[in-house]
């Protein structure tokens, strides 16, 4: 009885599956958006007509593809843009399988409603029908090709830079010429004060006794010294009978032969591969240019690749060491200093350094000090003695700055120092301030102890090695 009366369980709506339906919307749609599409041209090969076709593609999403297609990947030609590639989702579809409109629409609609569609036969076209050829891959002319390429660019290559080091090596052959010529004019310019005396002897004047006296007077002013003087008038009074010279300019000649067998043997150049480190020990008077000197020693040496430390041993004069330091700041160089210290105890350090760092050359810098103060003279022995016990044989090259304008006063500060510790070598210094250039050859016949460079100038090119002949033709050339 209560059954009657309860009230009906309403029936469960049914439940239509839409996908077809949407499926066919979707497909119609796309029909219109390629009905909408402008008329495709036929593009074939051949100038012959072809029927547009759509290529449906099961790979990819449902969208609108305008992009040309390859038809011949292989050959690397571009098919007709009139194909249009279409890809429904899931598509039951060949891919690559090229239709006409009327077929694509119906096998769309197919598709959609779940139908089986008669697989459709590919209408070849006439570029189908024409045989393809083989594909080659053409590899050895290809590497012919590059491996000549290469070989001419390799060729180019070399010639270039043998071209460029040519230039190079003419470059620095000029470079080394032009400063060869400056340093000649500079030191031509140097020496004129003193060879300008001697010259004007031999201008406009006939081979006497006369010419003889003022030679003599000459060479004695630009103090060549006595024995020296006397050496070479022996030598030109002695060719001029033998010879019979009569021109005053053959005299000039005689002169310089002369000077330039009295100055060979000072000739020696700085041996800086003998020790390593090498250790040289610079002693002067002062106001000499030492500091200077030593600077611009550093730079010449720099220049032939050798590694350089400085000692600051002149602990007495004021701004000396910073003198130094400003000098190995130009150089690039290391300056071992102390504040206020004994010079044989920096010298050491220095030689101590250099030896842990296998650096090529020590230049210990020194107090100046006159001759005749003895207790200063006890010191440079003390330095050379500390020395000696950093490194064996240390110092191997002891040298003396000597003042080109100092004249004969030169002579005796070469026979003080050589007498205290033995000197090496000799720079000769200012030799463009004075007419007294001449004391070289007083020094070559008084003590032969070798001229390892002189110099005319401040700038740091103003050093250079000493040359005989080269310091004769500067002095007396016109």
């Amino acid at each position: 009885m209560f059954n009657f009366f309860r009230r009906k369980k309403a029936p469960e709506p049914e439940v239509i599956d839409h996908s077809a339906q949407i499926e066919v919307i979707e497909t119609i749609e796309t029909i219109e958006t390629i009905e909408t599409i402008e008329t495709i041209e036929t593009i074939e090969i051949n100038d012959e007509p072809k029927s547009p076709t759509v290529q449906i593609n099961a790979e990819s999403n449902l969208e609108h593809d305008r992009e040309p297609r390859s038809s011949e990947a292989s050959t690397g030609i571009l098919e007709s843009p009139s194909t249009v590639s279409i890809a429904p989702p899931h598509s039951s579809l060949k891919p690559s399988t090229e239709l006409t409109l009327e077929q694509a629409i119906q096998q769309g609609i197919d598709q959609a409603l779940g139908r089986t569609t008669p697989e459709v036969e590919k209408q070849p076209t006439p570029a189908e029908n024409t045989p393809k050829p083989p594909m080659t891959m053409p590899i050895e002319p290809t590497s012919v090709t590059v491996t000549e390429a290469h070989s001419q660019n390799i060729a180019q290559t070399s010639a270039v830079e043998s071209a460029t080091t040519a230039t190079e090596v003419e470059a620095e052959e000029t470079n080394e010429a032009e400063q060869q010529r400056g340093w000649f004019s500079r030191l031509r310019a140097g020496l004129a004060k003193t060879g300008t005396s001697i010259k004007h002897v031999f201008v406009s004047h006939k081979v006497d006794e006369a010419l003889f006296e003022q030679l003599e007077d000459a060479l004695l002013l630009a103090d060549v010294g006595v024995p020296a003087t006397l050496r070479i008038l022996n030598a030109v009074r002695e060719r001029v009978k033998k010879e019979r010279i009569e021109d005053a300019q053959q005299v000039k000649q005689v002169v310089k032969d002369e000077l330039i067998a009295i100055l060979e043997p000072l000739e020696k150049e700085l041996d800086v591969s003998a020790h390593k480190p090498l250790v040289l020990m610079v002693a002067g008077v002062n106001g000499a240019g030492k500091t200077t000197s030593i600077g611009k020693l550093t730079h010449h040496l720099q220049a032939s690749g050798r590694s350089i430390v400085l000692a600051a041993g002149d602990t007495f004069r004021a701004a000396a060491r910073e003198q130094l330091a400003v000098w190995g700041e130009r150089n690039g160089v290391t300056v071992i200093a102390q504040e206020s210290g004994d010079p044989a105890a920096v010298v050491f350090d220095a030689i101590a350094s250099a030896q842990a760092k296998h650096i090529d050359v020590v230049i210990a810098d020194t107090a100046g000090r006159l001759p005749t103060q003895l207790h200063l003279m006890d010191e440079l022995k003390k330095v050379k003695r500390v020395a000696n016990k950093a490194l064996d044989g240390a110092p191997h090259e002891i040298i003396l700055v000597l003042d080109g304008s100092m004249g004969q006063n030169a002579l005796m500060q070469v026979k003080a120092f050589d007498e205290a510790v033995g000197l090496t070598g000799l720079i000769v210094t200012k030799l463009d301030g004075s007419a007294k250039g001449g004391v070289l050859a007083a020094l070559a016949v008084d003590r032969v102890i070798p001229v390892y460079f002189i110099g005319v100038g401040e700038g740091v090119h103003d050093l250079q090695t000493f040359d005989a002949r080269e310091f004769v033709d500067a002095l007396l050339d016109e």
